[in-house]
């Protein structure tokens, strides 16, 4: 059962799709209390056992418990334990034990979630107006409540089959050889891929929707190349445009006036990659249209992808920040250094995405102003939503491959999502996998993580381990930065483990697309908790380095050096599957309990419930070249499984057949 309160006048985010009346926002909720002293709260008192889901991408656990979050689209690329906010803000929680139920704070600003840590039995939620609809979810299980949930937001984006596959991506890649280089790489070791990903150094100057003709002179010829090697070109799209007298994209969005304006009608100017920017309104329906609109240029050039990154938006300084910061430093030329108090200097380090800044612009949203940080969670979601609408128009019949840095609930409809940029640690590994079932319950299916760590230096042992937890996520990317060690999988030694791996990912592409497409369908989650298939296990509800896949399959990656394998809790009996190089495979019979399973670095490990099966094909190049006509079925003698198959690029998804009935 829902129920909608609106308190004050909230912005309408349209996050819900689900049309339902909305009750006036009381202060004594069935579930806990609201105060609307000094803005909103809502809290409640924690029973000793009870677990607390959801946010999506945030930090640290599956149980959010004993930490306090704080939902506010951050640029931040150190995903250390103690920093409270990321790139996405997804504010719905479950509160799962004796009571059940889970609250959608619909609400665009800064919003905080103490979950257990100035009290350890407290739920406080506080934000800084009490303008926002407030969702009540009530349910039989944290399960059911996120069922009924993902039904409110609405249907989760639905990628083409080839963002299945395999993608390689560096910052750094400039020219047409290099992407050769790359591509070259990858089969002249006969290591299957799909996507070679473009960051920012294909365009010209970091303008927008340009390509540099010096080391592109045929780009919409080396995009046909590539493509009939099997290979898609997907490239980026920055949230900043160039301040250019001369560049189509400037000159437009200024005579219409649909960039972000500064409090006196001029143009907000922040720096970012291509040093003065102006941001695209996109929170205005129209310079929305007239954004997303852009991307057609480079899909008549042969672009089926996108990435869509520094939309928080990410600003590195504005005029204004920068020229405060100057005043307030050249009060002390010629002065020692430790005559300088040191909150001057800390102005230095806090002049990138500064609160200030986002105060300083304004969207113009039906003809009312709106000052930026009142709505700033909704920036990313909806550049995102500005290129899904426009692809509807653009190619209407055919999917195109969309994911965001920058996120909101709602955007989960246009696109997927990237957890931005990790680092080559260990931990991120297991944050990775923490990370994937609580964006799930936001309704982000399409995700994953730069596997290998996008800063930092990855060792072998670590990008392969990372490889083997990418071998499950939706998005299967290996990313890295500029000046970090060079890690395609054909840079390393014994490159055949890493083909090994990739091609695990491959065989296993039916049933990982077959159980996405009846996730999105059915309104379901591809990753789960444990606790949400075994609720009566009280040992499944604290497992939080396991989550299960599908309806067949758990997994349980190696997620520290130098481990020979890991301990891993099997719920019930269940069959250890350890896929290695050239297509071999073990299998093994384990029964319900605690095991110690042995995992060597070149093996991807998968457990099959009781009674299941899924499907296995041979390996190919790409997957365009997967042949799953008569697909192998691996598990217990017996299970059928139910296979979903499409084209892979329409939008068709219900038709009839597009299920077949498989059996061991």
């Amino acid at each position: 059962m829902v129920r909608k309160y609106v308190y004050g006048e909230p912005f309408e985010t349209e996050a819900v799709v689900m049309e339902m009346a909305a009750e006036k926002g009381q202060e004594t909720l069935n579930v806990g209390q609201v105060s609307l002293k000094d803005g909103f709260s809502f809290s409640y008192e924690m029973a000793g056992n009870d677990i607390v889901y959801g946010l999506g991408e945030a930090n640290r656990g599956l149980n959010k418990r004993g930490y306090c979050y704080i939902s506010n689209c951050t640029d931040q690329p150190n995903h250390t334990e103690d920093k409270r906010s990321l790139y996405g803000a997804h504010n719905f929680i479950v509160v799962s034990g004796e009571r059940n139920f889970g609250l959608f704070f619909d609400y665009p600003a800064k919003i905080t979630f103490d979950i257990g840590y100035t009290r350890s039995e407290l739920l406080r939620v506080s934000l800084e107006a009490a303008d926002l609809y407030l969702y009540v979810i009530e349910g039989d299980s944290a399960y059911d409540i996120v069922k009924q949930f993902r039904k409110m937001i609405g249907r989760s984006y639905i990628p083409p089959k080839f963002a299945f596959g395999f993608g390689q991506s560096r910052w750094g890649y400039k020219t047409r050889e290099d992407f050769l280089k790359v591509a070259e790489g990858y089969q002249k070791n006969d290591i299957p891929i799909d996507m070679i990903y473009m960051d920012i150094d294909y365009m010209q100057d970091y303008k927008d929707f340009t390509v540099n003709k010096e080391n592109f002179p045929d780009f919409p010829g080396f995009v046909q190349g590539m493509r009939e090697n099997g290979i898609r070109m997907v490239p980026i799209i920055d949230a900043g445009v160039k301040v250019e007298e001369g560049y189509f994209v400037y000159d437009e969005g200024v005579e219409k006036g649909y960039f972000c304006k500064r409090e006196d009608g001029s143009e907000f100017v922040a720096a970012v990659w291509p040093g003065d920017t102006h941001f695209p309104d996109v929170l205005n329906k129209d310079a929305r249209k007239w954004f997303g609109g852009k991307y057609r240029i480079l899909i008549e050039q042969g672009i089926e992808g996108f990435w869509n990154d520094m939309n928080e938006p990410a600003i590195f300084y504005s005029r204004e920040g920068m020229d405060e910061l100057l005043a307030a430093l050249r009060k002390y030329v010629g002065e020692d250094v430790e005559r300088i108090p040191l909150e001057e200097l800390e102005k230095v380090t806090g002049i990138s995405n500064s609160p200030a800044d986002y105060s300083r612009f304004y969207h113009c949203v039906d003809g009312k102003m709106i000052r930026h940080d009142k709505v700033h969670n909704l920036y990313g979601y909806n550049m995102t939503r500005a290129a899904g609408e426009a692809f509807k128009e653009i190619a209407p019949d055919k999917r195109l491959l969309l994911f965001s840095r920058s996120s909101y609930v709602g955007m989960h409809r246009y696109g997927g999502i990237w957890t931005g940029d990790n680092k080559s640690w260990w931990s991120h590994i297991l944050l990775n996998l923490k990370m994937m079932p609580s964006l799930n319950m936001c309704g982000f299916l399409y995700a994953g993580a730069d596997l290998g760590g996008f800063d930092a230096d990855a060792t072998r042992d670590l990008a392969l381990r990372w490889m083997a937890l990418g071998v499950f996520t939706p998005l299967m990317r290996n990313h890295s930065a500029m000046g970090t060690r060079d890690q395609e999988a054909y840079q390393f030694e014994g490159v055949e483990d890493f083909r090994g791996i990739i091609e695990t990912r491959y065989r296993l592409i039916p049933y990982l697309y077959s159980e996405y497409m009846k996730a999105a369908l059915n309104d379901e989650l591809y990753f789960k908790p444990l606790a949400f298939v075994y609720p009566s296990d009280s040992f499944a509800a604290n497992v939080e380095d396991q989550v299960m896949l599908g309806d067949e399959a758990m997994i349980a990656p190696v997620y520290t050096q130098n481990a020979k394998g890991r301990y891993v809790y099997l719920p019930e009996r269940m069959m250890l599957v350890k896929f290695s190089k050239e297509g071999q495979y073990t299998e093994e019979i384990l029964e319900k309990g605690h095991h110690f399973v042995e995992v060597d670095l070149n093996e991807v490990p998968l457990f099959i419930r009781e009674g299941r099966c899924i499907p296995l094909v041979k390996a190919a190049r790409c997957v365009e070249e997967l042949d799953s006509t008569c697909p192998e079925m691996i598990g217990f003698e017996g299970a059928e499984y139910l296979l979903y198959e499409d084209d892979g690029f329409t939008k068709d998804y219900d038709k009839e057949g597009s299920y077949r009935k498989l059996k061991i």
